[in-house]
């Protein structure tokens, strides 16, 4: 079989996007737009790719001449559906940890095409950490980094206003533009940069927040021979994902429609400065979806997002009703829209390509709950006077999850019927749960204890939840039930 390589040509364009990452998302997600944008609009650009780490893809990247294909597959108006695109928009991927490629790095710092950079560097990629300095080839941190950068540009234009850069990270934490600016602006002040440079960094350049959705589980390992053949050429790096996408991106100084012409390409980008409405609905209703029905869905006997799905008699009617009768109802804005986002989350979730484990997306629950569903519960009960019965039950789910007392390495051991799984958290949230299941009470004496002591865990939950008219004894009676009957019989009861 042919490579990639024989079989597609590149084209050369400008070199428009400098992009931190070679991750599987960005290549299914940013890569695969700016390759419609230039099918369909004249934007006329390429990626740059930084691997921001010491090891990565860009030796493989850079032998397939920056070529891949992704695979996007999902469920639309009830049918499967599969479409696969071959990525022309990558022109080359560098590792500024070789001499060679950051002295290249360095170059594009003074290039007169250079207008945007984009990262996917990780949660953990924004932020700030001591050690890195202005001389560093390259800086260890991510923000050093782009600190260094832009003001190797700065330099090098002689603080021109109109060479400033676009910045969109993509980074899954609240206001990541704003936090990306403020830890360069931090290296700065800290390497004594001069004060002119800070003000180029505020007037010329945009750092703009911005919300991804779209699942993309990434190289199709199970299936990549079957899919070479399909398409008739050797990739080594498949991309999978779903068909759903949303990029929503929040600009302080003005929209960048012009340059970034993604809706006259027909992409779903929403230009806006204000993120909230749609970081909350994604966060309540897809994220809230997930944590509200996971930890039950896992104790009730099922493996994946899919499985609950296929569940038309216990799980569905759980997910379903939690989402449109007790999340959608707690939340602001117009309920047609909600709904709507809602529909196709549940299509989303129905996915037979992407199954997604449920011991994934169960790990840090507690914070998870904090963000996701908290937020709903309370607002339901603000609105509606009473207390959310699947919501309450999710919570009580968690507590029941978290059952365990022995560990394995730094996660604990539960139980489900004759085999074990992993609880995964921070270190003091699994020390609390082991030291609460270690005592020798049963029934309700026990239910009572337990619940108690986790709903009035201010530091887990920002406040005492034992406060709320009726929540602590419903807790209560959720666990008595599940420990006597179990998890699908007590929820069948619900």
């Amino acid at each position: 079989m042919q490579s990639i390589t024989e079989t597609m040509k590149t084209t050369t364009r400008k070199e428009k996007v400098l992009q931190f990452g070679e991750g599987n998302f960005l290549r299914a997600f940013v890569d695969w737009m700016i390759d419609i944008l230039n099918e369909k609009t004249d934007f006329n650009g390429n990626v740059v790719i930084v691997q921001p780490l010491e090891r990565g893809l860009s030796d493989m990247i850079n032998d397939q001449k920056g070529l891949y294909t992704t695979v996007l597959r999902g469920v639309q108006g009830g049918k499967n559906v599969e479409e696969f695109r071959t990525i022309g928009s990558v022109s080359r991927c560098l590792n500024p940890y070789k001499s060679e490629d950051y002295a290249e790095y360095l170059k594009l710092a003074e290039s007169e095409d250079l207008r945007f950079i984009v990262s996917n560097t990780t949660e953990a990629g924004i932020a700030y950490s001591e050690g890195n300095t202005l001389d560093d080839a390259p800086q260890a941190a991510f923000p050093a980094k782009v600190c260094a950068f832009l003001y190797k540009r700065y330099k090098a234009f002689d603080g021109a206003k109109d060479k400033g850069i676009i910045v969109i990270p993509v980074e899954l934490i609240d206001k990541n533009g704003d936090n990306l600016k403020r830890i360069v602006t931090q290296y700065a002040a800290e390497w004594k940069l001069e004060e002119a440079f800070i003000t180029w960094l505020e007037e010329a350049c945009d750092f703009c927040n911005s919300l991804v959705d779209r699942i993309v589980p990434g190289y199709p390992r199970a299936e990549a021979a079957d899919l070479c053949e399909k398409i008739g050429y050797q990739d080594n790096l498949l991309d999978s994902a779903e068909i759903f996408h949303l990029w929503v991106i929040e600009c302080h100084k003005e929209f960048h429609e012009d340059e970034l012409p993604f809706n006259k390409a027909g992409l779903n980008v929403i230009w806006t400065n204000d993120m909230s409405f749609y970081r909350t609905r994604k966060v309540r209703i897809l994220n809230g979806a997930h944590t509200m029905s996971v930890l039950a869905a896992y104790q009730a006997g099922h493996d994946t997002v899919q499985d609950c799905i296929a569940d038309k008699a216990l799980l569905y009617p759980f997910m379903h009703g939690g989402i449109f009768e007790e999340i959608i109802p707690s939340m602001d804005g117009s309920k047609e829209e909600l709904e709507a986002y809602a529909n196709d989350v549940l299509e989303r979730f129905e996915n037979p390509y992407n199954p997604h484990q449920l011991l994934s997306i169960s790990l840090n629950s507690v914070s998870k709950f904090k963000t996701r569903n908290l937020p709903s519960l309370l607002g339901y009960i603000k609105k509606q006077g009473s207390l959310p019965k699947r919501l309450v039950f999710a919570l009580s789910a968690l507590i029941s999850f978290y059952e365990g007392t022995e560990y394995e390495d730094s996660a604990l051991k539960g139980k489900r019927g004759n085999e074990s799984y992993l609880i995964q958290d921070s270190k003091d949230i699994l020390e609390a749960f082991a030291a609460l299941y270690k005592e020798a009470d049963e029934g309700e004496v026990r239910a009572k204890r337990i619940s108690e002591a986790v709903l009035s865990n201010t530091a887990w939950w920002s406040q005492d939840l034992t406060q709320i008219k009726g929540m602590q004894k419903a807790v209560e009676q959720n666990l008595q039930a599940i420990w006597a009957v179990g998890m699908q019989k007590t929820m069948q009861a619900l």
